[in-house]
């Protein structure tokens, strides 16, 4: 398959705080998504990638990436799915994703992967062998039980349902696998209903954590966007003018409902016995490849 490549002299970069799911590094093989995702923030200005919904591919990216990782002496973990979704529908033929799965293991790096498509299934051998070596983590971004609004706000992704088969797939797997839920899109999914069916079916599914945030952001022309998409897909529901009432310019848009749902999504938690806090969901993925004095830095 023919794509558009783009030049890069470097594939992977250091994290400043691994915090964040435990990354070490970041890795993007694309550049841009297609999966129309009406509130994607990787949209916004502030990262100039110019015609977004355009796929393109790192040139020479998986030599690059090979000698990199040859070069790095910090074994860490390396998250895929920042920025543009790994498992694209170009990935199906061009493998760039599963080529850098293959380094990874080879070379014994952690990988942790955040998707919204099915096709992340394909590549479970390379994960397992990433696992027996290193920390092995896969997220799909779930937030809404509901494949009929899935395909209003995601219109060219997995719906829900179907990324709820790919995690019991990976958990069934021996994968680390969860639920990223976020955002959570203030007036549209932002119920009770919502999040008690989200942790049920991903407790059902055999999944190892649900992380959430009820709200979203919006900054620059990520917020036009969002709110021209929210005109076609919900006419007559005044839901920009909601936005725009409620939050103005907002960079950080909460959900009103924020706390309570907070609160009931513990509780859901603690009931399925799923992990939710990020520094529990750190310890876990990370702690058995870690030493001791490293992997207690996870607790504080």
């Amino acid at each position: 398959m023919e794509l558009e490549q783009v030049p890069a002299k470097t594939m992977l970069s250091r994290t400043k705080s691994s915090a964040w799911f435990g990354y070490d590094y970041t890795l993007n093989l694309y550049r841009g998504c297609c999966h129309g995702c009406i509130y994607c923030d990787s949209r916004s200005a502030c990262y100039q990638v110019e015609d977004f919904d355009r796929v393109r591919c790192k040139k020479d990216a998986l030599p690059i990436l090979e000698k990199e990782l040859r070069s790095k002496r910090l074994h860490g973990v390396i998250a895929t799915g920042a920025m543009s979704d790994p498992y694209n529908p170009f990935e199906r033929e061009l493998c760039l994703s599963r080529g850098a799965a293959e380094l990874i293991a080879r070379y014994g790096f952690g990988m942790a992967v955040t998707t919204k498509s099915s096709l992340v299934v394909r590549d479970i051998d390379l994960f397992r062998q990433i696992g027996e070596r290193a920390p092995m983590l896969c997220k799909l971004t779930i937030t809404t039980c509901d494949d009929a609004l899935c395909r209003k706000i995601e219109p060219h992704v997995s719906v829900s349902s179907a990324r709820f088969a790919a995690v019991e797939a990976l958990a069934k797997a021996g994968i680390f696998t969860g639920v990223l839920m976020t955002p959570v899109l203030p007036f549209l999914e932002d119920t009770e209903d919502n999040v008690r069916g989200i942790v049920r079916a991903a407790a059902d599914c055999g999944a190892k954590f649900v992380y959430a945030l009820f709200g979203m952001t919006l900054r620059q022309n990520q917020r036009d966007w969002y709110y021209r998409k929210l005109e076609q897909q919900f006419p007559g529901q005044g839901l920009s003018a909601r936005y725009r009432q409620r939050y103005g310019d907002r960079y950080s848009c909460q959900s009103p409902r924020a706390k309570q749902l907070y609160a009931l999504f513990r509780q859901e938690c603690d009931r399925y016995g799923l992990l939710y806090r990020m520094q529990d969901i750190n310890a876990a993925y990370r702690g058995a490849h870690l030493p001791v004095q490293q992997s207690f830095l996870y607790y504080l």
